[in-house]
């Protein structure tokens, strides 16, 4: 009887029709949420408008909506490492659509303040086990590139709120608010259904000793992508236990700590800028730079920033590119704090938007690769957790800075990503085709095999070696 690992197995299949499927699913959801997300600032000066209130108390909506999602992103994380990744997907997903479509006809500030938690807490869900659900479907040599793409699917949702806020603009509708937010519920309407097209992570049913669903599901794979099947004398080997998973375990506490305060800078800056951009433009703006079309703009910058982070997340490395777009981001800040015409305003907010949204694609692409498959979910939960409390400042705290000067916090979210690029730098480990020592056991002793020091992407410890180093039965070793 042969075995190898789910690893192997996907090198095996590589990424084909059957990634690009689940591509489509993921990607379709993950708009959802970006639009849902976006739709705080776009929908604060409609909802001001309705119920009579100040922008800034509009803008409580997004605080709810971020607490939502900083309780959403924890609780489902820690759930979908317990019971399947797939079950969480499913329920936060429907709760997403249900909640989203139900705050079109809220009759009232206060029943909308509800609408928009519940929405919060079940987009904080998805968030965090899409990511790490798709990632446990891919290759690992594909897996950057991939992850990127799909966080790609954010630009997208950005793009088409935007357009909908542009559109409800120049049609003056009254509550144009209640327009956006029927766009938004569309995308996770159609995603309920598909959800249930997705199959359970093969790595999740092996840790769970289910060893012959996940064949099943692998074998799924490497047919629909034109490859042979395993075999009847193959299997997939179980994990043992992992000696420890816990995300502040004395192997992890260093670069959870510092890719968890990256989420929280990072968000707190993004969610920043896009949470009172809006309104501002909308209103007053910055000369010539002004109203919902600029928006559209804004959108369209973050297409490009994407597209250079899923290259540089392969070719450069995960942490290089997540550390040049951080120092982008901070430069795009700093040089709208300095502007003096509307035309370096724009190009700042331009850059902003490029680098922030590519920040984003190399930090999902490079934090679940930190933690092994026992600990994934939760270790992408708690960073969602993070970035949903940034995001949870922005609209309130912040909001502090922002009604006294602009100017001032965006100078506030310059010092913070800059900060994020150093903690970046900190972080000892690079998972891009992580690979590095060789040795074999002597022939008198025991059979040759292969030891590999890899990142704790892998799920089998060798067992006279502490982590990182851990033993791939049948893995291909790639120079």
């Amino acid at each position: 009887m042969t075995t190898i690992t789910v690893d192997d197995a996907l090198d095996r299949a590589g990424t084909g029709a059957y990634q690009r499927r689940l591509m489509a699913i993921f990607g379709l959801v993950w708009a959802a949420d970006a639009m849902q997300v976006l739709a705080v600032g776009f929908t604060a000066a409609s909802i001001a408008a309705t119920f009579g209130l100040t922008v800034p108390q509009a803008l409580q909506t997004g605080t709810l909506f971020f607490l939502g999602m900083l309780l959403g992103a924890v609780s489902f994380g820690k759930l979908a490492d317990r019971i399947g990744r797939r079950h969480v997907l499913i329920v936060t997903v429907s709760l997403d659509a249900l909640f989203g479509l139900l705050s079109v006809f809220a009759p009232n500030f206060a029943f909308l303040l509800l609408l928009r938690f519940l929405t919060g807490a079940a987009v904080g869900g998805t968030l965090p086990v899409d990511y790490a659900m798709m990632a446990e479907f891919l290759p690992a040599r594909n897996r950057g590139r991939w992850l990127v793409m799909l966080e790609g699917f954010w630009a997208v949702g950005t793009l088409v709120v935007a357009l909908a806020a542009w559109a409800a603009s120049r049609a003056g509708v009254a509550d144009a608010w209640r327009y956006i937010f029927a766009v938004t519920a569309i995308p996770a309407l159609i995603g309920v259904g598909l959800r249930f097209l997705v199959p359970e992570s093969p790595l999740y049913l092996l840790r769970r000793g289910k060893a012959h669903e996940a064949k099943t599901i692998v074998e799924r794979i490497l047919l629909v992508n034109g490859k042979s099947k395993l075999g009847a004398d193959v299997s997939l080997v179980s994990p043992p236990p992992v000696a420890s998973e816990g995300i502040f375990s004395a192997d992890m506490r260093r670069r959870s700590l510092l890719i968890l305060a990256i989420w929280f800078l990072v968000s707190v800056s993004y969610y920043g800028v896009f949470t009172w951009m809006p309104p501002r433009l909308a209103g007053e703006g910055f000369g010539f730079v002004r109203g919902y079309g600029f928006l559209v703009f804004l959108a369209l910058a973050q297409i490009p920033g994407y597209a250079l982070a899923a290259y540089g997340v392969e070719k450069w490395g995960r942490r290089p590119t997540l550390i040049g777009f951080c120092l982008l981001s901070s430069l795009g800040c700093l040089l709208f704090v300095a502007a003096e015409s509307g035309t370096l305003i724009g190009a700042s907010l331009l850059t902003m938007s490029f680098a922030l949204l590519g920040t984003w694609g190399a930090l999902y692409a490079y934090t679940p690769e930190l933690y092994p498959t026992a600990s994934r979910a939760t270790g992408m939960g708690a960073a969602g957790g993070m970035a949903r409390l940034g995001g949870l400042l922005a609209p309130s705290l912040m909001g502090l800075v922002v009604t006294q000067s602009f100017t001032l916090a965006v100078g506030i979210f310059s010092a913070f990503l800059l900060a994020a690029a150093l903690a970046a730098f900190l972080i000892d480990t690079e998972t891009r085709r992580r690979v590095a020592r060789l040795s074999l056991e002597k022939p008198a002793v025991a059979p040759a095999s292969i030891w590999i020091e890899a990142s704790r992407d892998q799920d089998y410890l060798a067992p006279d070696c502490a982590p990182p180093c851990f033993c791939v039965p049948h893995l291909e070793i790639i120079p």
